[in-house]
C-alpha cells in the first residue's frame, strides 16, 4: 500500500571510513572528559558568583579536569598516529601505477624463467 510519501529514513553511503576501534574509544573518552570539565567549569563559575562554599573546590576540580582533558585529547592524537603507523594507510593505487607494477612483475618472472632455463641446460649438458 504505497501512499506516495517519501520515506522518513533514507540510508546514505558513508562519505568517510569509520575510525579504528582504539581511536574511536579514545575519542569517546576524550569527549566525555571534556564535557565533564565544562560542567565543572560552569559549576565553579556559578558558585563563585553566588559566593558559595563550593566555589574553591570546584575551581580546583576544574583545573585538574582541564589537565586531564588535555591529556585525553592528546591521547586521541597519539592513538591515531600509532594505529596508522602499525596498520598503515589503506590506499588504492591508480590504474597507471598498477599497470607499471604488473609490467615489472612480468619482467622479473621472465628473467627468473630465463635464468632457470639457462641453468637447467648447463646442468643437463654437464651430466
Amino acid at each position: 500500500m504505497d501512499t506516495g510519501r517519501r520515506a522518513l529514513w533514507q540510508e546514505e553511503p558513508a562519505t568517510r571510513r569509520r575510525m579504528a576501534d582504539p581511536v574511536r574509544t579514545a575519542a569517546v573518552r576524550a569527549v566525555i572528559i571534556v564535557a565533564l570539565t565544562l560542567i565543572l567549569a560552569m559549576v565553579a563559575f556559578l558558585s563563585t558568583l553566588a559566593g558559595a562554599w563550593l566555589a574553591f573546590p570546584a575551581v580546583l576540580c576544574t583545573v585538574a579536569g582541564t589537565i586531564v582533558a588535555t591529556w585525553a585529547v592528546l591521547d586521541v592524537w597519539v592513538t591515531r598516529q600509532v594505529w596508522v603507523q602499525r596498520n598503515g594507510v589503506q590506499s588504492q593505487p591508480s590504474s597507471t601505477a598498477r599497470e607499471l607494477r604488473r609490467e615489472r612483475r612480468q619482467a622479473r618472472r621472465q628473467e627468473r624463467r630465463a635464468s632457470r632455463d639457462g641453468r637447467s641446460r648447463v646442468d643437463s649438458a654437464a651430466a
